[in-house]
């Protein structure tokens, strides 16, 4: 897990593509990393989901992603 640690740390404020070990994808920037957890910015070109109920808009969320479910990290 060190390992992934310090990848996340040198990806920083980069854009990437993070690939976890129940094979899912994530694409966005990589904003902060604790010895725990990576928070990324998902990209802002996926579909902003709306309703009447609740309306929806993905510019600011920051998704927390486990340090030990990580199996793999790309610069893109």
């Amino acid at each position: 897990m060190v390992e992934a640690y310090y990848t996340c740390l040198h990806c920083k404020d980069k854009r990437v593509r993070i690939l976890t070990i129940d094979g899912r994808q994530y694409t966005g920037t990589i904003t902060n990393v604790d010895y725990q957890n990576v928070y990324l910015r998902p990209d802002g070109r996926g579909v902003v989901r709306t309703s009447a109920f609740r309306p929806g808009f993905y510019g600011n969320q920051i998704l927390t992603l486990s340090l030990f479910t990580l199996l793999a990290i790309a610069l893109i």
